[in-house]
């Protein structure tokens, strides 16, 4: 913003935390007063060199005037967004017109200093971003905005860290000791690169998932539905195209990127595997963790960035991604916030509010692409595009699934059009052509309604459904497919859990102001599954319930998938091993399959029971995953798993499962719960998990031994078991967000006796869980069987 040139910007006047008052203030008052307010940092870092590009600020300006400072900075305007900020003042200072996925950022830094005699004082929070050039960017080629610099250069980075920690006048002061360090500690890191030590970091990753081949018999198909096979795995393909984009906008790139270049060295092919596992540059076993920098990532070429430069053919950068994972994923801006969420929403009319928190949509800028239609624009010499002209005011739309990714649904429906034409049995003919249409449609009602009446040795599960992946607030569903063929003989053995579920509602330890009357029997099919894809990544679930609309289950309940051979293949190369380092020596004996997969079922019919549709204290009707939000999915898997423990104890008590069960389910799912934690505290089954350890610990239900191994106590396990369940769904029964904060925050966390058993674990190198592979999908696509 050009000093005294323009109209004085407002800004947003902060707290000293960072939040936002809802005030705001020309920005002179800011600054004499010394309120709380948020800029944007960005800098341009070429690769190849090394080096950071600095600006020369205009002697005219009120701070810092003439001194070699950040590439490019600026106040964000009130109402205006961090990201289109960055790209804006990048754009006005310098010319360089850029897209989204050129900005990544690294973190926010306070900068508190007060200048000028005291007439200026700098209370402000910057979100710093880098872009990372291949080559530097010619000087030629930039536009500088005279008002704002009068130069630019490029120096080393070592060399700028080495003027400021030495406090030379010619340069904007910053405390590289500080927080601002970490600029150049993240530099040093990326490009410090030893490849052998990373090699074996990479390595070690990946050892925690058994390659487990599933090998299929797919015998008890007619003609018409194994060649419907076919059609359908290409179209659960198509899921993987839809769920990279949803992880992040950058994600499809990227991955693109390290398949080409994963025969170029050792280290790229690990790099690739390991990717492929997590369906993103952030681990899911390590806290969602980067494994990857955005040096990994791919290089990007734009002609038309900067004025022309002859000779040199145009700008190529680094496609980044964030450090943190965003909690929003792609379901909304980058930039966006809670608050900033909630604030649009209760701007729009009730009909629409509904939308916006919808499971089948996307929050979308309008601003976003009227920047991004713009780039070529932006280029020209003169590059007199004011601000008023290019960046309008934000403009907050909801787009709907149908929409977002047209081209991937167009191709999936056909390909499932297809199949619903070649198939023989009807339910299954009826869920294809359905789930086809709905693809289009973006109403998922009637084809979720088909998926749970599926009768058909082909069981197919595709589309959108859980929420996970949106941290924000649980709201957005992603894509996923599961393609199997049912298990007749297990199929017909489970149906007591799903004949029986509103006689465990009934008695479920809850008040009964908060039971339902009318659960609907939970079918469930078990299936041996022989492809997956979409929302797969990390940990492989071995069952699911669903729908998760919470129309469907009020009205219909919801039905249940059992993978078996996932859960074959879980109990043999991780629960054994665990039981065999965890368990005391006497109780080993009851940690065994059918332990296990009975409380699996048991999990999956508990997420049909309990708070679903709730009456709030002021009388409203909403949802548990509404009032919940973000912390929704945690809970729930808690409320499943511990619910199912009690409802397994109620069943064996009423004579309707074999009393053996009675102390192996409790030691199973002590043995259980060492393996879940190992899939980390931030994704939903392993909080749950430590919620459950933590709170059955403490009210003596589990113990650890002078032996260093665990066991169960029970005389004490089923009242815990029970208290906590009453907690929990008393928690979802109130839609107390609160109340599940403080619960969450208090027991879902790495207590020294699970740390102890994780850390006797890591000794030996128990997987964590499996990595499937799937050559019976594979051979079906050749045309090899």
């Amino acid at each position: 913003m050009a000093d005294g040139t323009e109209e004085e910007e407002y800004l947003d006047v902060l707290t000293a935390n960072g939040e936002r008052t809802g005030q705001s203030l020309l920005r002179s008052l800011i600054h004499k007063d010394g309120h709380y307010h948020r800029a944007v940092h960005v800098w341009i870092f070429a690769e190849s060199t090394q080096e950071l590009l600095l600006q020369k600020r205009a002697d005219c300006k009120d701070s810092w005037p003439g001194l070699w400072d950040i590439s490019s900075a600026g106040h964000i305007s009130a109402g205006d967004s961090s990201l289109l900020s960055a790209r804006r003042e990048l754009h006005e200072e310098l010319g360089l017109a850029l897209p989204e996925d050129a900005f990544e950022l690294l973190f926010v830094f306070l900068q508190e200093c007060v200048i000028n005699d005291g007439n200026y004082i700098n209370n402000e929070f910057n979100d710093v971003y880098i872009v990372t050039t291949l080559a530097p960017i010619p000087l030629e080629a930039f536009t500088l905005q005279e008002a704002e610099v009068s130069a630019v250069k490029y120096i080393p980075w070592m060399e700028y860290k080495s003027l400021l920690a030495k406090e030379n006048q010619d340069y904007v002061p910053y405390d590289i000791t500080g927080q601002y360090g970490q600029l150049f500690n993240i530099i040093e890191m990326r490009y410090k690169e030893n490849k052998e030590v990373r090699s074996f970091d990479l390595q070690k990753k990946l050892a925690r998932y058994a390659p487990v081949t599933f090998d299929v018999e797919e015998t008890g198909l007619s003609q018409g539905d194994m060649e419907a096979l076919v059609s359908v795995i290409r179209a659960a393909r198509i899921m993987d195209d839809i769920f990279y984009e949803q992880v992040w906008h950058s994600n499809p790139v990227l991955r693109a990127w390290l398949k080409a270049h994963s025969d170029d060295s050792y280290l790229d092919r690990l790099k690739w595997e390991y990717y492929h596992i997590n369906g993103s540059p952030w681990s899911s076993l390590d806290e969602n963790k980067a494994f990857l920098t955005t040096a990994d990532s791919a290089v990007k070429l734009l002609k038309e960035a900067t004025k022309v430069v002859p000779g040199w053919k145009g700008l190529e950068y680094k496609a980044a991604f964030p450090i943190v994972q965003p909690p929003g994923a792609n379901f909304y801006p980058s930039d966006m916030d809670k608050k900033e969420f909630e604030s649009w929403k209760r701007s729009l009319p009730e009909d629409q509010q509904q939308a916006a928190v919808g499971f089948f949509s996307v929050i979308r800028r309008a601003l976003k692409s009227i920047l991004d239609t713009s780039l070529s624009v932006v280029s020209s010499a003169d590059n007199q595009i004011g601000k008023t002209e290019l960046f309008k005011p934000d403009d907050l739309s909801i787009v709907p699934f149908s929409e977002e990714y047209r081209p991937f649904l167009t191709t999936a429906s056909e390909l499932l059009l297809e199949a619903g034409d070649l198939a023989d049995t009807p339910s299954l003919k009826k869920l294809l052509k359905s789930k086809a249409g709905s693809f289009l449609s973006n109403d998922y009602y009637d084809s979720d309604i088909a998926w749970m009446g599926l009768e058909s040795k082909l069981d197919v599960t595709i589309g959108p459904y859980e929420t996970y992946e949106d941290m924000l607030f649980g709201y957005k569903a992603t894509f996923e497919a599961y393609v199997g063929i049912r298990d007749d003989v297990a199929t017909s053995q489970v149906k007591l859990f799903g004949d029986h579920l509103q006689v465990l509602e009934d008695n479920l330890p809850l008040d009964d102001t908060y039971k339902s009357k009318d659960v609907s029997a939970a079918p469930i099919r078990v299936i041996q599954l022989i492809y997956n894809a979409g929302d797969v990544k990390g940990p492989q679930t071995v069952a699911f319930n669903l729908p998760n609309d919470e129309r469907i289950v009020k009205e219909r309940g919801t039905s249940m998938v059992m993978l078996k051979n996932v859960s074959e293949a879980k109990f043999k190369h991780i629960l054994q091993p665990i039981s065999e380092i965890c368990i005391r020596e006497d109780q080993k004996q009851y940690v065994d399959f059918e332990s296990f997969f009975t409380h699996t079922i048991c999990h999956e019919c508990c997420h049909g029971i309990g708070p679903h549709t709730i009456t709030l204290p002021s009388g409203q009707q909403s949802t548990v995953r509404l009032e919940l939000q973000e912390l929704h999915s945690a809970l729930e898997e808690a409320k499943a798993d511990i619910v199912g423990l009690w409802a397994l104890k109620f069943l064996v008590n009423q004579g309707l499962l074999p009393k053996s069960l009675s102390m192996s389910m409790y030691v199973s799912f002590l043995a259980g719960c060492f393996r879940s934690v190992r899939f980390g505290l931030e994704e939903a089954h392993g909080k749950g998990q430590a919620l459950q350890f933590n709170w059955i610990f403490e009210k003596g239900g589990f113990i650890l031994d002078s032996t260093g191994t665990f066991s169960v106590n029970f005389s004490e396990v089923e009242g815990a078991v029970e208290s906590l369940s009453r907690e929990i769904m008393t928690i979802q029964a109130k839609g107390d967000k609160a109340a599940a904060g403080s619960l969450l925050n208090m027991y879902a966390t790495m207590t020294q006796p699970l740390s102890h058993a994780l850390q006797e674990l890591e000794k030996i190198q128990v997987p964590v869980d499996i990595a499937p592979r799937f050559d019976l999908a594979e051979k079906i696509l050749q045309g090899k069987l």
